[in-house]
């Protein structure tokens, strides 16, 4: 057997990962309860626990830390646990099927205990009863069946996977808070049915997760419309702004920038995450391969379009206002922090310019004390000289000091002037 270099550390996840999640075998007649349960990410450890604790009660093996999704069988029922980012979603299966009037089995769900199912953590976001029904051709009456199971409500449904099966539903909560949808078994095998029964619950899920953003959409739409209009008021008042008055203009983008950014921190991953559910949502009804039903029944696609379109682009919509409004203030800002620099270039040049003026004012005034240094100090030797010409007089040398004094004069000047224009330029030099 050839041996082949070390596998990638993601090897074994990524083929794990391609074939997660399969769609359960069912074969008609059976009853599906599903649950979608919103929680934060920190409660995984929490939720896993929960699952632990059913599977004790019926003597089933744990899963491992690792796992995200499982399936095992319970004996009275069949449970499917999986976790999401946002959710984690239940799926219970048992044989048999309900009836309206309760001459059929309970649903799938009241085979669950009652106690744990109270226990569970998370926010009920779906909760659905699942139907599929096998029924010949020769005995399909849809209307019937409708009548049965959705008593007195607008029903939507449609033929799907070409044919072998019709859905059923009117997309509303009952008073026990549960949604319906009965699938009707006309040529599926039970990977189709699986795959059917596990297309629309994915339906219902998407489709509730991207509306939850439409509520934070039309609670932004009038904090919008404000920041707008302050941003507005403001780069009209920079057109026309004195100097003096860009420090408070300033200050207020920068607090309408601050407000802004923290609205998109708060909102952006909802918004996104409302757009990747809404292409799911497409997806899930496009694999269902729909045909209208004689009788003019809406399809799921047309209803849920209808409804959920609108929603999204609302959804769109303030998120584009929510990043251009961002935009805009982030170039309205960057355009007054240009101008301030502006200004105080100005001001560092005028600064500058006055301190070469009194550079130049401090050296001719620095020149004017350099010649009266030198008077002064001309002054004092040439006054020594006449000391030291009348003290040789006294001791018997005829030397006049005023002739000395006067000679002494301009070579005393020049000594003085050349030694203060030494010392000026060894100054000088240090500087440089």
């Amino acid at each position: 057997m050839q041996s082949l270099p070390a596998d990638h550390a993601l090897r074994s996840y990524i083929d794990t990962e391609m074939h997660a999640r399969p769609a359960d075998l069912l074969v008609a007649p059976v009853r599906l309860s599903y649950l979608v349960l919103f929680s934060d990410p920190e409660s995984r450890e929490l939720e896993r626990s929960q699952l632990v604790a059913l599977l004790q009660r019926f003597g089933s093996p744990a899963p491992s830390d690792e796992t995200n999704h499982y399936n095992v069988d319970l004996g009275p029922f069949r449970v499917r646990w999986e976790r999401h980012t946002e959710f984690v979603r239940y799926t219970f299966i048992a044989a048999g099927a309900p009836s309206a009037d309760g001459d059929g089995d309970p649903p799938a769900l009241a085979s669950v205990p009652a106690d744990w199912l109270a226990s569970l953590s998370g926010r009920t976001l779906v909760a659905l009863h699942a139907t599929l029904l096998a029924v010949d051709e020769d005995h399909l009456d849809v209307e019937a069946l409708g009548e049965q199971y959705f008593p007195d409500s607008p029903l939507i449904g449609s033929s799907i996977a070409d044919g072998a099966a019709i859905t059923l539903t009117d997309l509303r909560l009952r008073q026990d808070g549960f949604g319906r949808w009965l699938v009707i078994d006309q040529g599926l095998n039970s990977r189709q049915a699986g795959r059917i029964l596990q297309s629309l619950l994915e339906v219902d899920t998407y489709r509730s997760l991207a509306l939850l953003a439409l509520p934070v959409a039309r609670e932004l739409s009038p904090a919008l419309g404000r920041y707008e209009r302050e941003l507005s008021a403001v780069t009209t008042a920079l057109a026309q702004a004195e100097t003096e008055n860009e420090a408070e203009l300033l200050e207020r983008l920068t607090r309408l920038e601050a407000h802004i950014e923290s609205l998109e921190s708060q909102h952006l991953y909802r918004f996104e995450a409302a757009s990747a559910y809404h292409e799911l949502v497409l997806r899930r009804l496009r694999d269902l391969r729909e045909q209208r039903l004689r009788g003019g029944l809406p399809t799921l696609q047309e209803f849920i379009e209808r409804r959920l379109a609108p929603a999204m682009n609302t959804c769109h919509s303030v998120a584009a206002r929510l990043e251009s409004l961002s935009q805009r203030v982030s170039r309205a800002n960057q355009l007054l922090a240009t101008r301030i620099d502006i200004t105080r270039e100005r001001q560092n040049q005028a600064v500058l310019e006055s301190m070469n003026r009194r550079a130049q004012a401090q050296l001719r005034l620095q020149q004017t004390v350099e010649g009266l240094s030198v008077a002064a100090v001309t002054y004092y030797v040439v006054g020594l000289i006449g000391y030291l010409a009348k003290g040789l007089s006294a001791s018997g040398l005829h030397v006049s000091s005023e002739i000395a004094m006067a000679a002494g004069i301009p070579v005393v000047a020049l000594i003085v002037a050349a030694g203060v224009r030494h010392t000026r330029r060894i100054v000088n030099r240090a500087e440089v």
